[in-house]
């Protein structure tokens, strides 16, 4: 086997290893990188639901607090307010979601699936875990989501859910006396979750690794071609040079020019040394022919 394609075989092979190895790497940190991304998302739309919440709590309810002694106004129930303003949002990213998952529920739409109940038994479970996050298979693929427990807080909140007698009778018009009451202190009756579809981010980041992966293995390709160059000019040339010129000696040819490569490197010793070496022969060979 020659010494350019035992060179260019060990650059190949160098070359596959660490392009697998960058690949490795920078599938790794895309993957982790995109799932931070539709965590950030999940938590702005969370906080924004908080936001709702808070903001219906402390502006709206109190400017319709005559209107609720005559009549039940849903838009001053903070997990109605959250839910309908984040249901504007799915109209244009009708992936995400945002529930307020209730195991008792005033209102039927908010009864927790199957899924969501056991997210609310977490909580139930562990007390002191105030968020959870995790993954989970939705009809349009997979789906990162945040989940936050709802604790009753407030002897408020007890008025329309607590005793069925207490509630306001607009109240058990609009919703009936069925569901959403026997709630008690610090008790969790359901969840905050906020899901967020992870394929648009992992998309991404699979075209980001295909680019970044061309880009690597092309200037990987361009160095290797480079130190071909470099080897065949400083390496392969002279010595297939000194090569020639010793098959010539070896045949009785002594009067071919020497080959003297200038520089300081092991390749140009190997020169000096083999034009000595030659010389030293030739002379040998002088004095048995005399």
């Amino acid at each position: 086997m020659k010494l350019w394609l035992k060179f260019n075989l060990a650059f190949l092979v160098a070359f596959a290893v660490g392009l697998t190895a960058i690949g490795m790497v920078s599938y790794e940190v895309l993957q982790r990188n995109a799932r931070e991304e539709v965590l950030h998302t999940a938590g702005i739309i969370m906080q924004g639901a908080m936001s709702i919440r808070s903001y219906t709590i402390d502006e709206i309810r109190p400017l319709l607090s005559v209107q609720l002694k005559r009549n039940f106004l849903p838009q001053t129930v903070p997990a109605y307010a959250a839910t309908n303003n984040i249901a504007r949002l799915r109209k244009m990213y009708p992936d995400y979601s945002y529930k307020e998952a209730t195991l008792n529920p005033t209102n039927p739409a908010s009864r927790a699936t199957e899924w969501e109940t056991g997210i609310v038994e977490h909580f139930r479970n562990n007390g002191q875990q105030l968020e959870l996050v995790g993954e989970r298979d939705s009809p349009t693929g997979k789906s990162l989501y945040i989940a936050r427990p709802i604790r009753i807080k407030k002897e408020s909140c007890l008025t329309c859910h607590g005793k069925i007698s207490d509630a306001p009778e607009s109240m058990l018009a609009r919703y009936g006396e069925s569901n959403g009451f026997g709630w008690s202190m610090n008790e969790v009756v359901g969840s905050q979750i906020v899901s967020v579809p992870m394929e648009v981010a992992l998309t991404r980041a699979k075209k980001t690794l295909t680019t970044f992966l061309i880009a690597t293995g092309s200037v990987l390709l361009a160095m290797i071609i480079l130190l071909n160059i470099l080897l065949y000019r400083i390496v392969v040339r002279p010595v297939k040079k000194m090569s020639s010129i010793a098959h010539d000696v070896s045949m009785g040819k002594m009067d071919i020019p020497e080959y003297e490569l200038q520089g300081k490197d092991e390749v140009a010793s190997l020169s000096r040394s083999f034009n000595r070496m030659r010389r030293s022969l030739v002379n040998a060979m002088k004095l048995i022919d005399d």
